[in-house]
């Protein structure tokens, strides 16, 4: 009873001190509320001041002057409001915290166990304040909905094959005419069967030549064009004449530059960096050279489509968009409904903000035979390319006619009752035909063949008007442009995306999310190369500008020679986001290609990271010397060759100090692990700006399983990095044993190999004490796994229940029966018995490391090495798995490796994967598709999860993903193929490498979730997911001095006074090119800011150094303190000019205000010092 009345007394008090803290919270918000206040009642007194004057009829000069100090006052007045509204959501997320926490401290203090009240729950919620909670929207149409529903049946359609028979009775159109649009376009990949170069040599150069002649010729003829790629590097090549014939086609509406891409963008392994990045350089591009804006996308060739890049067009200002692959089982059913033409949405958007029109092309392809209307083998005869006598037929052997007078009547009724048929697909009387195929209108005499042909057609249906039908040539802007004026209602919403394209039968293209992952993975460090080279070289400019006080750059410093180099890797990335490239589905020498840009754009871009380092390092800016031939700085991974993996420089050590750097690209305060490779086991690290003494770990090289090179040795250390800072590091030999060193266990199930370790301590398990399972722990997770395997099998957060999470690895092989079709690039048709569990042929060699730093238990089998490796960190930063695999498949034929985690969380048939790094994505794996439609592209993030429990794999690399079963997640290593999939490539994937792939796997407790299994459609990453993957993707970057240069007074770079909050991304900090002079940087640079959405139900355990609240309203200023921000203009996506917000809301002086909705990308225009 005593103790009873003690806790009464204890939530009596506890009561009482919240009723105090409730007070104070109401007078401090009124205390606000009285500012604002009386800031309107001062406007008010102001304006009322205006009028007495106006009474006594003042000169008009007066009334101007009046005026105008009426209008600074009222402008002042809005700053000091929006300051006074930023003031009230701070201090309102921070007493709303400070409460909250509070609350749960009562609560948990009771001695609760694992149950959560509902009212504790809704705490842990308020924790995180601007969070997403989890929600099911459930206007429009959703595509998970509509693959619950669909049969996918695949039952023969008739002419229309994957569709039905589509009837009219001809009086449709008799209120409303047929309005026709022929779109002529030539799809030119930027590299697939030839290399970009060759493809532009042969073909592409002379299809833009002809068309310069051509459209010029008749005003009625157009075409449209989209890969810019092709298009700028033809423009170099013609003269100031042609290029003048190019604008005026363009100013008339004969040529459309569509997307404005600089390539037609693969949707499934880009990241959103990338995708931005190449529709950035191509719109910039454009906006140069021909002064216009994309208004329309054009995808008919991507294998899958992604709502992400719906999002980002928007952005960028276009408001239509065309896609082409989708599911056939999706596109009939959509025809059927008549909802090919809908608005497409993004799944965490309640409102219409991210709207964008698309048209869905409903045939099999884009090509003439399956643009006119559903009967292939009648629209083939309307492609006037394969007329006879030339290279090109008609497979239904049924060849075109030239259109004559005599069968005119004939073609045309015959042509337009395919259009009619088409037409009823549609709600609109307005109809769009595309027009061309890959690398079409090469020769002047398919231009003649096509346009003349067709031109007699549409005048034939022009002067008959009982016909009901206009047509013309046109382009995109054209058909949207006459789609919105005749639309009688509203297009349907639709959210959800595309994914996994299946173009007939069981044949699914989930192959290419995993094709050539040697080059997938190298595609993602350029990205971080560039991202990283980007904001370091705009910091620069800008600390030179502000040193020298007039806007000047430094004398020595190859400014303009550093941004051609940028440019260059950015548009070499930006090839390589093309559908062909990244997705590994371009032959061999093609491949070699691509990965010798990727490779040559990394080398240059250190270049220039390496000298803007250097000159920001100097305290002693005067000693700065530009030397290409030998850099004051150097990366300290070595790339040879575009098909090798980085090896680590080895620094020999003295007992003089070595410089070397570390730079944190990112915007947050982050604590890692940076490790360097020194030629001795004894070696000490310090600050050099402190010369506090790092704790440091010295670890074996292993040249072998079992050998350890005696000549080079892993030296890791903790370094608390500051957001985009430059951190100096000075290490040195030392006295011997004085360094703390790796300690090795060795089993094997086999014979015992010997161990050649001679600097560090070894021993070897063996008999009985070989059979328990090998585990490692730091302060946050403790991990089991197998004795026999080394593979991962029980995990434990903190104190909480032993969790299953085993880690296997399995083949799967392709059909085998005759004329079956199998596995390639693009296919994945995998063998009726699915995956088989891996099974050596011996036993793997198991290696088990300890230290103070890291941990980690390495698996060695003879086609995969496997790591799991802990970090004994305090923060967040120590949450995670490490994961590791370097795989070797090259000795196998007809094989893809695959890892799967086996886990105890309850998900049913749901998971979610990222698209493209952008949002999370709910699947469903369905019984009723074959196992090889269940695999989904993920780029950097999937999760499984229950009410309980969270389970995610972050990826430093684009792959395929699936989850088979409940409690289940597996991921393609490597794919390698003997044989082609018949999809064009014509060859088989065997160039595979040595391929590295690296992942954090993170398992999470979940509060407050009253969802059943599964859970609802829109959900996000926890945020200690989202910083746990922008520190994968992006890892810190070390760069050491030479040994033999001059010691150099160097000084520590911090360009922020303290992190960006926690779920604000700065996606990158780009200069911009000078409108004046082309090639050279201009002082303004493109701030992309990203604001992640978080989920509710996971708060970071230990809290991150960072900050977050609900308030959309953030001050620029204080974001980026002490960085001064000379002016701020809000802009589209792609910094186009003509999407800049007007200049009377350009924001010259402080405060910069900016909002930031959670998911949305903001642009600004910025000049920076």
């Amino acid at each position: 009873m005593k103790h009873l009345g003690r806790v009464i007394d204890l939530k009596v008090l506890s009561l009482v001190a919240l009723m105090k803290r409730s007070r104070v919270l109401a007078v401090l918000m009124g205390g606000v509320f009285c500012v604002v206040v009386m800031s309107l009642y001062r406007m008010l007194e102001l304006m009322q001041g205006v009028e007495l004057q106006h009474q006594v009829a003042p000169p008009a000069r007066q009334v101007d002057e009046d005026l105008s100090n009426l209008q600074r006052k009222i402008d002042s007045l809005e700053r000091l409001l929006s300051d006074n509204n930023y003031l009230v959501a701070m201090l309102r997320d921070s007493l709303v915290r400070r409460k909250t926490a509070w609350e749960t401290g009562v609560r948990g203090g009771t001695g609760g166990g694992a149950n959560v009240s509902s009212e504790s729950s809704h705490s842990q919620a308020n924790l995180l304040p601007g969070c997403r909670m989890a929600e099911k929207i459930k206007d429009g149409v959703q595509l998970l909905d509509v693959y619950d529903l669909l049969a996918f049946d695949n039952l023969d359609g008739g002419a229309w094959k994957q569709g039905f028979d589509i009837s009219y009775h001809g009086n449709e159109w008799d209120k409303q005419p047929l309005e026709l649009f022929v779109v002529p376009h030539s799809h030119n990949d930027p590299g697939w069967l030839k290399t970009f170069d060759s493809y532009y040599q042969d073909q592409t150069k002379h299809i833009l030549n002809n068309m310069l002649i051509k459209l010029s010729e008749d005003s009625r003829r157009k075409m449209i064009w989209a890969e810019v790629s092709y298009f700028s590097k033809w423009w170099d090549d013609i003269d100031e004449q042609k290029r003048q014939m190019v604008k005026r086609l363009v100013g008339a509406g004969q040529l459309e530059l569509v997307t404005g891409g600089w390539v037609m963008a693969d949707e499934a392994n880009s990241h959103y960096f990338a995708l931005l990045d190449q529709l950035m350089e191509g719109h910039q591009w454009l906006q140069r050279h021909l002064g216009v804006k994309p208004s329309s996308g054009w995808a008919i060739d991507p294998f899958g489509h992604s709502p992400s890049m719906a999002y980002l067009l928007k952005g960028a200002g276009l408001k239509n968009m065309v896609i082409q692959r989708v599911h056939y089982a999706v596109k009939k059913e959509f025809a059927r409904q008549r909802t090919l033409e809908f608005l497409w949405r993004q799944s965490w958007d309640s409102s219409p903000h991210s709207d964008i029109t698309c048209h869905m092309m409903p045939f099999y392809s884009y090509d003439v035979p399956h643009t006119c209307g559903p009967n292939p083998a009648v629209c083939c005869q309307f492609d006037f390319h394969r007329l006879p006598g030339g290279r090109v037929f008609c497979p239904w052997r049924v060849l075109p006619q030239p259109i004559t007078e005599q069968n005119i009547q004939e073609r045309a009724l015959l042509l337009l009752d395919q259009y009619r048929q088409k037409s009823r697909l549609f709600r609109s009387s307005v109809l769009l035909v595309p027009l061309g195929d890959d690398f079409r209108f090469v020769e002047s005499s398919e231009w003649d063949a096509q346009f003349s042909n067709y031109q007699k057609l549409f005048d034939y249906f022009n002067q008959h008007p009982e016909l009901h039908v206009k047509a013309r040539f046109g382009t995109l802007s054209d058909y949207f442009e006459a789609l919105r004026g005749r639309m009688n209602a509203n297009l349907p919403t639709l959210r959800g995306d595309f994914f996994t394209y299946a173009d007939r039968d069981d044949h699914y293209w989930s192959g290419y999310f995993t094709s050539r992952p040697f080059y997938k993975r190298l595609d993602r460090t350029l990205e971080a190369t560039l991202r990283a080279t980007d904001i370091l070289f705009s910091l620069t400019l800008a600390e030179m500008r502000r040193i020298h006080g007039d806007g000047r750059l430094v004398a020595g410093f190859p400014a303009r020679e550093h941004f051609q180099r940028l440019t260059a890797g950015r548009r070499d990335l930006a090839l390589f986001q093309h559908h062909d490239a990244v997705t590994g589905t371009a032959r061999d020498p093609v491949v070699v290609d691509y990965g010798t840009r990727l490779f040559h754009s990394i080398l240059n871009l250190r270049q220039v990271l390496q000298s803007a380092a250097h000159w920001l390092l100097l305290l002693d800016k005067s000693q700065y010397h530009h030397d290409q031939s030998k850099p004051f700085l150097q990366t300290d991974d070595v790339m040879v060759a575009q098909d090798a993996l980085p090896q680590k420089m080895v620094l020999t050590l003295s007992d003089e100090p070595r410089s070397f750097i570390v730079f944190n690209p990112t915007e947050q305060l982050r604590t890692s692990v940076v490790s360097i490779v020194v030629d001795s086991p004894d070696a000490r690290v310090v600050d050099a700006e402190t010369s506090r003494p790092m704790a440091v770990q010295i670890s074996a090289m292993w040249v072998e399983p079992s050998r350890a090179s005696t000549e080079a040795f892993q030296l890791s250390f903790v370094a608390e990095l500051p957001p985009l800072a430059l951190v100096v590091y000075h290490v040195t030999k030392t006295i011997a044993g004085s360094a703390h060193r790796a300690q090795y266990t060795f089993l094997c199930g086999g014979e015992l190999p010997s161990v050649h370790a001679e600097h560090f301590q070894v021993s070897r398990l063996q008999g009985a004490e070989a059979d328990t399972p090998l585990s490692l722990g730091n302060k946050h997770v403790k991990i089991w796994s197998s004795a026999q395997t080394g593979l991962l099998q029980k995990l434990r957060l903190q104190s909480g229940p032993v969790r299953q999470l085993q880690v296997q690895f399995l083949w799967y092989g392709t059909r085998t029966g005759a004329n079956q079709d199998r596995s390639g690039a693009y296919l994945f048709l995998p063998g009726e018995g699915g995956a088989q569990l891996y099974s050596p042929s011996e036993a793997p060699l198991i290696r088990v490391s300890r230290g103070p730093i890291f941990s980690d238990i390495t698996s060695c089998y003879r086609h995969f090495t496997h790591t799991v490796r802990l970090f004994h960190l305090d923060g967040h930063a120590g949450r995670s798995l490490e994961i590791s695999n370097m795989v070797d498949i090259r000795s196998e034929v007809n094989r893809e490796l695959v890892m799967r985690l086996v886990s105890d969380v309850d998900n049913g048939n749901r998971f979610y994967t990222d698209l493209n790094s952008f949002q999370m994505q709910q699947r469903r794996t369905l019984a009723k598709l074959p196992l090889q439609a269940n695999f989904y592209p993920m780029t950097s993030a999937a999760f499984l999860q229950d009410a309980m429990l969270r389970l995610s794999l972050l990826s430093a690399q684009s792959q395929a993903v699936a989850a088979l079963r409940p409690g289940e997640l597996e991921v393609v290593l490597d794919r390698r193929l003997q044989q082609d999939d018949n999809r064009g490539l014509g060859q088989g994937v065997t160039d595979n490498k040595l391929t590295a792939s690296l992942y954090h796997l993170l398992l999470e407790d979940r509060r407050g979730v009253s969802q059943g299994v599964g859970g609802p459609s829109v959900e996000h990453l926890s945020l200690l997911a989202h910083l746990t993957s922008l520190s994968l993707c992006h890892p810190p970057i070390t760069m050491v001095a030479p040994s033999d240069s001059q010691p150099t007074k160097l000084h520590p770079f911090q360009p922020l006074r303290s992190p960006l909050p926690c779920d604000v991304h700065l996606l990158n900090l780009r200069t911009l090119e000078d409108t004046q002079e082309a090639g050279s940087p201009s002082k303004e640079v493109a701030l992309l800011l990203h604001r992640k959405g978080f989920d509710c139900h996971s708060a970071p355990e230990p809290p991150p150094p960072c900050a977050w609240s609900t308030h959309e309203e953030v001050h620029l200023d204080d974001l980026f303190a002490p960085l001064l921000l000379r002016s701020v203009r809000r802009s589209g996506l792609t910094l186009l000019r003509n999407n800049d917000e007007p200049e009377s809301a350009q924001q010259q002086q402080p405060p910069h205000i900016a909002h930031l909705r959670p998911m949305e990308i903001s642009a600004f225009r910025v000049e920076l010092e």
